[in-house]
């Protein structure tokens, strides 16, 4: 495949993954998150890749999903077509950077909102700029029960994730380290170093052994009940978006949609 949307880039055994959509705030269209899975594919096949760093050009790590590109290709979906398309491609798409055997390591810098919150998440470590900030204003914004993978209470605890799905706020990175959601913060500027040396770091593990160690600890979170959390919430995502209290607010147009996601978290 040839990639528009993000850049593919190979350091010795690390590979650097970025959404490449800066004008649009690195919003995900359609063609980027099939790039994305195209990439990913591509690392776990590749023997040489031991690590994957996902991260955005530009200002912004991503500001979720591209609203008008999915309004433009599939705002005219029936129920059933759309819990098909975001069950392969949104929940799909989280659960395959979780499910890679290969660790992953999301470089968060600028805003990290609604779907970039479900792909940084997804990833086995986070290391955000100091002036990262994660937000999911979803419910505000569109009337929709969160985004597809409810993630949330898993990489913050309950009470916490409540806060901020209830609220459309933000976190910033500083508190999303003091809550278990992030593993570092670091200067803006020393964001991409510091991600490829621990990257490197990781790198020389024997690769299998790593593998296995991501499988046993993907295993505890999955008796813990993650996979079956996520799926149970996918369906009720899939009803919430489908009201007429959705569509009151999407029929408003999607500047609207942006505009009640930007406020909620003022």
């Amino acid at each position: 495949m040839e990639y528009n949307d993000i850049t593919y880039e190979k350091t010795g055994a690390v590979l650097r993954v970025c959404h490449n959509r800066p004008d649009k705030g690195n919003a995900q269209s359609t063609r980027l998150l099939a790039e994305l899975d195209d990439a990913l594919a591509r690392a776990k096949a590749d023997s040489e890749v031991r690590v994957v760093i996902i991260g955005g050009q530009g200002k912004h790590f991503s500001a979720g999903h591209d609203l008008a590109d999915g309004m433009k290709l599939r705002g005219d979906y029936t129920v059933e077509q759309h819990w098909h398309w975001e069950q392969e491609h949104f929940l799909g798409n989280a659960m395959r950077i979780w499910d890679l055997p290969k660790p992953t390591i999301a470089e968060v810098s600028g805003a990290c909102i609604a779907g970039g919150f479900m792909v940084a998440n997804s990833c086995d470590l986070v290391i955000a700029s100091d002036d990262a900030y994660f937000s999911d204003p979803v419910l505000h914004s569109m009337g929709a029960a969160a985004v597809e993978a409810l993630l949330h209470p898993w990489v913050l605890n309950t009470r916490k994730a409540k806060e901020l799905l209830f609220t459309g706020g933000k976190i910033s990175a500083q508190d999303g380290k003091e809550w278990g959601m992030v593993n570092h913060v670091v200067p803006r500027a020393e964001l991409e170093d510091f991600t490829m040396k621990m990257a490197q770091q990781i790198a020389k593990a024997p690769p299998h052994a790593t593998a296995m160690l991501k499988r046993s600890l993907n295993r505890t979170a999955d008796i813990q009940g993650y996979r079956n959390s996520l799926n149970a919430h996918f369906d009720t995502h899939t009803v919430s978006s489908s009201t007429k209290e959705f569509w009151d607010i999407v029929n408003q147009g999607v500047a609207k949609m942006v505009s009640e996601g930007k406020k909620s978290g003022e």
